[in-house]
């Protein structure tokens, strides 16, 4: 199954993407990761991407197209995958269905922006592997410290107020138009994020299974 998710920064695709590729055994394909990893490693791309994201703004389309074609074609895709973070605007799911790649479902994840401002400056990542936690909702067994690796947990520079306000301008104006296109083409199902992660992923995983 060819799934994709929706929703604001913070509304917790990554938490449900990682839920359905556990329950699916298919992999999460996250634009933000693969990004992050770019700039990580200081590549052409990465550097692109950085000055960009540190704007709060989305990241040109040839660039993350151009990433995403090439993840898509790893044998671990074949029998399905989630992207989570793409496509982020209209052009891009056009460029989508150009290559060809059927989506079987589009799931929004909707959570109000005063909630997600909320959730969002309580969000840390590790700094080595990228895995996300919450101080709140998913906090790890030592303070600052990645339950995954020992890495450090950090608040990234897109994390803070102002520029979560930016994101939430940007997804609205660019990324919100895509719930029409996928609504057109019967593919699009909506779950309301809920007060607890657990009962947004029972509702998420329904949608998918209906």
């Amino acid at each position: 199954m060819n799934l994709i998710l929706l929703g604001a920064p913070g509304a917790g695709k990554g938490t449900q993407a990682e839920a359905i590729c556990n329950k699916l055994g298919i992999p999460a394909i996250s634009t933000g990761n693969i990004i992050r990893e770019a700039i990580k490693n200081g590549t052409k791309t990465g550097l692109e991407a950085k000055s960009y994201m540190d704007g709060g703004g989305l990241v040109p389309d040839e660039v993350v197209i151009g990433i995403i074609k090439e993840r898509l074609q790893d044998d671990d895709c074949k029998s399905g995958f989630i992207l989570d973070g793409f496509p982020r605007t209209v052009a891009q799911a056009e460029a989508l269905d150009g290559m060809g790649v059927n989506i079987d479902k589009v799931i929004e994840i909707f959570v109000p922006d005063e909630k997600i401002k909320q959730r969002l400056s309580g969000r840390r990542v590790c700094e080595s592997c990228g895995s996300s936690y919450h101080t709140v909702y998913k906090p790890t067994k030592l303070e600052n410290e990645c339950d995954s690796c020992g890495g450090k947990t950090v608040l990234r520079k897109d994390d803070h107020p102002d520029t979560v306000a930016q994101r939430l301008n940007v997804y609205h104006e660019q990324t919100a138009p895509l719930k029409g296109y996928y609504e057109k083409q019967g593919k699009l199902v909506t779950v309301i994020g809920q007060e607890e992660v657990a009962d947004t992923t029972k509702l998420t995983l329904e949608a998918v299974e209906a």
